[in-house]
């Protein structure tokens, strides 16, 4: 799945409205240009749809409108030169029996002009399919709308409850810090009374001496 968290640039957005428009302007849909500009982009194809839908696509209000009208002049086109072909006759060739074997003598001419009567068909046909598609394409693009806030929704859930626990661990942390700086005060002290005690112990210490008869007596200071 290809995923890019970074920031649209112009370019971006101009190659995704040149797409659109240029599927537009060819009777494609929007679906299919949005999957094109992901492919160059490597985005979501729900991404770009996105994008043309919430940001691009009001700045393109007039274009879109005119390769609506040209998509239109040519389906119109299309459409006579089908209905002109239509009602031609179909052209009859002759079929020979050769060796025991069917075969279809083909003439040039008849072989080029089916062939456009058949992509000219086809191109109707898939126009027309297109035209019908329109709603399911807006349908489309309206869920993976709601997918996409959905999603949204989520990760903003989940960075609300990030910050929360971040901010309970700053208590915490701001707490124990407290109790170690108590903690050392403490020790100091202990450790100045410590030195204290020891001082008055040797000042208060007692000497002693030997007297003749080799027993000690306490001297006074």
């Amino acid at each position: 799945m290809k995923v890019r968290q970074d920031a649209w640039s112009e370019e971006d957005d101009l190659l995704l409205a040149e797409t659109v428009l240029r599927h537009i302007r060819e009777g494609s849909t929007q679906l299919r240009a949005f999957d094109e500009v992901g492919d160059a982009l490597n985005r979501t194809s729900a991404a770009c749809g996105f994008r043309w839908n919430a940001v691009v696509r009001e700045k393109y209000e007039d274009a879109i409108k005119l390769a609506k009208k040209h998509r239109k002049d040519r389906k119109r086109q299309l459409a006579q030169e089908a209905k002109s072909t239509a009602f031609a006759a179909p052209i009859q060739q002759p079929v020979y029996q050769v060796a025991g074997h069917t075969s279809l003598v083909q003439n040039t001419n008849v072989n080029n002009e089916m062939r456009e009567r058949e992509i000219t068909l086809n191109d109707v046909i898939y126009f027309l399919q297109d035209m019908n598609g329109g709603g399911r394409q807006e349908a489309l693009l309206k869920q993976e709308n709601e997918a996409l806030k959905l999603e949204n929704n989520k990760l903003s859930s989940k960075v609300k409850e990030l910050e929360q626990q971040l901010e309970k661990l700053n208590e915490e942390h701001q707490v124990i810090e407290e109790d170690y700086q108590s903690l050392i005060q403490i020790m100091n002290r202990a450790r100045r009374m410590a030195i204290l005690d020891e001082e008055g112990e040797e000042r208060q210490s007692p000497t002693f001496r030997m007297d003749k008869n080799g027993n000690l007596e306490k001297i006074a200071k």
